[in-house]
């Protein structure tokens, strides 16, 4: 079964699914792959106009997947920094997609799929999702999603919820700027439909150049940028303080800076 899956109408709208409804579609190195594949052969088709990211089941994108992030526990750190750009490559095939992306978040979502949100153009969600950047609870950092997140949020907004693992609500989410509309889940169907439609009205040509001016005007995220901020999470890693937070992760305990705040 794939995980991700991409299907194309004839209007030319794509979707890309998350397939992993089992696991909460936790990004595992085989999906990870799949979705840099499915990216790149979507951004070279030149009948595909609009790019809609969507998840099966209940979940979003519950972030990392376990497994491989207990692999990366045994790893030395070379194999770990190879092994943590999956995730920066992922993210970097969706934002050099030269049609828009909707994001279609009809659930939850934490880490790693913060950073899928943060690469659309656009983003809808519904009533009652929960989201996170949950990776300080762990003893890591928010680090190769970290650049995707700044460009969308901004400093500003980023600094109440990138260092905390807050989880907060939807209607938070969108004032924060990671989510452009919240709707009751019964209307996420037509609410992105309605995104789509005026794309469908334009020269999808000029869509494409206009998507690419913005980026340029914008400015986007740059390869140093995507460096440090894997470089950073390599190092991280090393600490005692994450492989005591990983650890207690695994074994369902608390860590020992939850406990001391507990007291």
């Amino acid at each position: 079964m794939a995980l991700i899956e991409t299907r194309i109408d004839a209007r030319g709208v794509a979707e890309l699914v998350l397939n992993r409804p089992e696991k909460h579609n936790a990004l595992s190195a085989e999906m990870m792959t799949e979705l840099v594949a499915a990216a790149e052969a979507l951004a070279a088709e030149e009948g595909v106009r609009v790019v809609v990211l969507a998840a099966e089941g209940g979940s979003f994108c519950a972030g990392g997947d376990l497994a491989w992030m207990r692999a990366q526990f045994e790893m030395d750190g070379e194999t770990r920094r190879r092994e943590s750009r999956r995730i920066a490559e992922a993210l970097a095939a969706l934002a050099a997609l030269p049609q828009p992306l909707i994001g279609k978040v009809q659930g939850n979502a934490f880490g790693g799929g913060m950073g899928l949100i943060s690469v659309c153009d656009v983003v809808v969600g519904v009533e009652g999702a929960k989201f996170g950047f949950t990776e300080t609870r762990l003893g890591l950092l928010p680090a190769n999603i970290g650049p995707y997140v700044i460009a969308r949020m901004g400093g500003t907004r980023a600094r109440e919820v990138f260092m905390s693992a807050r989880i907060f609500g939807a209607e938070e989410a969108q004032r924060l700027g990671l989510l452009n509309r919240v709707v009751a889940p019964e209307a996420l169907e037509a609410a992105v439909e309605a995104e789509i439609a005026p794309y469908l009205a334009c020269a999808p040509g000029a869509v494409r150049e206009s998507k690419a001016l913005l980026n340029a005007l914008a400015g986007q995220v740059t390869p140093a940028q995507v460096d440090m901020a894997i470089d950073a999470l390599a190092a991280r890693w090393e600490t005692a303080e994450a492989q005591e937070g990983i650890a207690a992760f695994f074994d369902k305990r608390p860590a020992p800076w939850v406990q001391a705040q507990q007291d």
